[in-house]
């Protein structure tokens, strides 16, 4: 296990620091001149030449990338291009917003979907995996900005507007929310949007969930099992869940990244301060230091998300575990 560990956490340190390099190079290296763009108007030669000196942009390529990379290891993620604002403040702000949304998501969506994956994959072709199957595809056919406009006009502008503990009248404004509250007190804020990303997440994870039951039960370990006499809820859940929810996991750790900076429509549909939707106004602002901190950051989830799911891949399937031993 200690070697499975470590050759797991080499790979993330490994790909991250490709990454960091690569992210680095993208935003640094553009053909417009970052002082151009932080100083805009201003931007006098005296004034250039001191902001060159003053973001390191007259050293060589590596010494700029060490000491950057250095830097946002301490937590230094430099100054808005857009504000003069430290952009580690903001980012992290941004970040706390989409893991209360995320933490949501995956509350509701995880539970129901693999139980309505494992309840169509049990009774394969049959009524509840026929009404499971059509659901779940209609659910990932339907973009997110059509979830997300039908759930406002309906339930925000409609039925539920009057709920006195649902306060939709301050949605029209990100201040509304108040990153200062509590979970519980944000909830009114995440329902719809946690709402939209669910119904997209569900179906995904419930039809990957279905297949990978529908291939374990025909796998020859099923047949001796029950031929030694085994209860058959005692085999699905032992053995056939345990292999069936690999490739539910991969998915579910790719979606914690999609969930913490990717739900950019689902933001804006909803007005939601989270981190994607701040990743698209640092790209429309040129913010060049807070477009390497989001990326970072997004890179950092991800790659730590796939980290725990290999971990996870070993404690539910320890013949990949020993593999790498």
């Amino acid at each position: 296990m200690g070697r499975f560990l470590l050759r797991r956490f080499t790979f993330f340190i490994i790909t991250m620091f490709i990454t960091s390099i690569i992210i680095f190079g993208l935003t640094w290296f553009l053909p417009a001149d970052p002082c151009q763009i932080k100083l805009q108007r201003d931007a006098t030669e005296a004034r250039l030449e001191t902001c060159r000196d003053d973001l390191g942009l007259n050293e060589p390529p590596a010494a700029q990338y060490v000491s950057w990379a250095l830097d946002f290891i301490q937590g230094d993620w430099g100054e808005s291009f857009f504000t003069n604002e430290p952009v580690y403040d903001d980012v992290i702000q941004r970040l706390n917003n989409s893991a209360r949304l995320g933490f949501v998501v995956l509350v509701i969506t995880v539970p129901f979907a693999v139980f309505f994956g494992v309840i169509a994959g049990l009774n394969e072709n049959g009524i509840l995996d026929v009404s499971i199957s059509v659901t779940t595809l209609a659910l990932v056919s339907l973009p997110e900005f059509v979830t997300g406009i039908f759930l406002v006009e309906t339930v925000a502008q409609g039925w539920a507007k009057d709920w006195t503990w649902l306060p939709w009248e301050l949605r029209s404004t990100a201040s509304a929310f108040d990153p200062e509250m509590s979970l519980y007190e944000s909830l009114p804020f995440i329902t719809l949007p946690a709402l939209a990303a669910t119904l997209v997440l569900l179906g995904y994870i419930a039809r990957l969930t279905r297949a990978g039951v529908i291939e374990e039960l025909k796998r020859d370990y099923v047949r001796t099992a029950e031929l030694k006499g085994l209860p058959y809820w005692q085999v699905v859940i032992k053995h056939v869940l345990r292999n069936a929810l690999l490739p539910t996991v991969t998915v579910i750790a790719i979606s914690i990244g999609w969930l913490m900076s990717g739900l950019v429509v689902i933001e804006w549909v909803f007005n939601y301060p989270g981190l994607g939707r701040f990743l698209v106004d640092a790209v429309q602002q040129n913010d060049l230091p807070r477009i390497q901190a989001i990326s970072m950051i997004s890179v950092s989830i991800i790659l730590f998300a796939n980290f725990l799911a290999d971990l996870l891949y070993g404690i539910l399937n320890p013949r990949i575990r020993l593999g790498d031993e």
